[in-house]
């Protein structure tokens, strides 16, 4: 067989791969893309309402349970802001705000319709939990309830080098994430305070001056733990730690970000691309003309397009229904006869390496009445699948004899030959042979395609497939020429590879291959431009 150069991979091959596996693509992108919504949907937008808070202000006394903390001033500072979340400063913002009697399912008057669904389940199962508990169990569950989830809402963050933090709070209404956020502030000014109080009440008693001052401005700061702004120089106060900046306004920090969905579906666009070259990668069938020319090292002769017949045959000139559907054919037949003009070819095997016996007896039929009518030729198709004869069918052949019998001496050649129309004669291949290697290779064999090329202008022999059955090879001695019928997306390139070998062993004249069941996935609009 001759070497034979493939042509270099252009942007249509990988257009093919990704038109060919669009489904593959779509599918990446729809699951992606409804993960990332069912996710948004699932997240209830949150706003963030922060306190601005400033460590070690004028204090009253020198607190003994700060003053044992003082390792420094970043120690100091993060031992006060961990004081936040101090059961005894959340207790008294729960109370404050009456958190713990806030309906079960308050963040389903702010989420979507599908993350409703979800809060209802779960607060049937609270609601299960609740029927089960006395009335005082029932409080303290849903007070340890709310303390659970003002200590989750509550962040604490502290910058670098300095002797300030901030006291975030996170709230499904803005207005309530500025509310508790102040209050949480107070209550921690008001612990901070009950701990200089509780020093100076030891050390002078409870009528001293300061003692006073600051019970009075800790009982002005319980009477209003509502939540509302005060007046900055009363925000301040007395205590060690310092409210400088109230919550005032509340920010969005999780809501549906048309963004992320805008990234999403490019990034499932780019995943689905690359998976559909990888499953293209890992596929072994041919999928285009350059795939059986680059690993076969033969050229394409031609294309046939996709079957649609739902009995296996394909569109030919015995049904000129449709001119589109019969031009692959026309096409086809002429570069074959143009072929073994060219080559002087007279005798063609057209055979599959992987066991497509209906498709590649539909080739040859085809072919053979398209060269016919065409060319004005006398053509002959032969039926040597003596195991598994399909031409007759093809051709509707009726009786048992054929070229079997011919074979056997029991029938002339000339009466084992059928008239199959215009230029175009069938020899069918008679009664079915369970093991006719031997009759192949018999001098009756070669005395019959010796008659065959002398009558007639071309002879197109139909075989078992290589990869089966030994037909092939010893029927390739009396032929000019093979072509391979190789269907696009089933045929594993290996294993043609594998079937070819004898072939090849024998220096057999491989002229080509012809693709069947090509898809033409590419739009034709974006082929023209490509």
């Amino acid at each position: 067989m001759e070497a034979y150069k493939s042509r270099e991979t252009t942007l249509r091959d990988y257009l093919r791969v990704i038109f060919r596996r669009k489904a593959i693509i779509i599918t990446a992108v729809v699951v992606v893309m409804a993960t990332v919504i069912i996710s948004q949907e699932l997240e209830t937008p949150l706003y963030l309402a922060s306190v601005k808070m400033m460590v070690e202000g004028n204090k009253k006394t020198d607190v003994d349970i700060y003053r044992k903390m003082s390792f420094g001033r970043k120690s100091i500072v993060t031992s006060y802001a961990e004081m936040v979340k101090s059961r005894t400063v959340l207790e008294r913002a729960v109370k404050a705000l009456r958190l713990d009697q806030r309906p079960l399912d308050y963040e389903k008057e702010f989420s979507s319709k599908l993350k409703a669904l979800l809060i209802d389940r779960r607060v049937r199962k609270i609601n299960e939990e609740l029927e089960e508990m006395t009335p005082e169990e029932r409080q303290d569950f849903l007070f340890d309830m709310a303390m659970r989830n003002l200590e989750t809402n509550v962040r604490v963050r502290m910058p670098a080098d300095v002797n300030i933090f901030n006291i975030n709070v996170a709230d499904y209404d803005p207005k309530m994430a500025v509310m508790i956020a102040n209050v949480v502030s107070r209550s921690y000014v008001i612990f901070d305070l009950e701990q200089q109080v509780a020093e100076l009440q030891l050390k002078y008693g409870e009528k001293h001056t300061t003692v006073v001052l600051l019970k009075k401005y800790i009982k002005d700061l319980l009477d209003r733990l509502n939540g509302k702004p005060l007046p900055d120089i009363e925000a301040m106060g007395p205590a060690s730690v310092k409210i400088i900046e109230q919550a005032r306004k509340a920010t969005p920090v999780v809501t549906p970000d048309a963004f992320v969905i805008i990234i999403s579906f490019f990034m499932s666009l780019f995943f689905g691309v690359m998976l559909v070259f990888i499953i293209d990668y890992l596929d072994q069938s041919f999928k285009s003309p350059n795939d059986v020319e680059r690993f076969l090292n033969v050229p394409v002769i031609g294309s046939i397009p996709v079957n649609k017949w739902k009995d296996g045959r394909l569109i030919t000139e015995i049904n000129p229904a449709n001119p589109e559907e019969i031009r692959p054919f026309r096409k086809l037949s002429s570069r074959i006869y143009l072929l073994c003009k060219e080559k002087k070819l007279k005798t063609i095997l057209i055979t599959d390496a992987e066991g497509s016996p209906e498709d590649t007896a539909a080739v040859i039929a085809n072919l053979g009445v398209c060269i016919a009518r065409n060319a004005n030729h006398k053509v002959v198709v032969v039926d040597a699948g003596l195991k598994t004869p399909y031409l007759s069918k093809i051709f509707k052949v009726s009786g048992n004899q054929g070229m079997a019998d011919v074979l056997a001496g029991k029938l002339p050649l000339d009466e084992a030959i059928r008239d199959a129309g215009p230029n175009l004669y069938v020899l069918p291949a008679g009664k079915t042979l369970p093991l006719p290697d031997d009759i192949l290779e018999s001098p009756a064999m070669s005395a019959v395609m010796q008659t065959l090329r002398e009558r007639y202008d071309i002879v197109l022999i139909s075989c078992p497939d290589l990869k089966n059955f030994t037909d092939g090879v010893l029927l390739s001695a009396f032929a000019d020429g093979v072509i391979l019928v190789v269907n696009e997306g089933k045929t594993n390139r290996q294993v043609v590879r594998w079937a070819i070998e004898p072939l090849e062993e024998k220096k057999v004249n491989i002229v080509g291959a012809i693709l069947n069941n090509r898809r033409y996935v590419i739009p034709d609009m974006i082929y023209r431009l490509t």
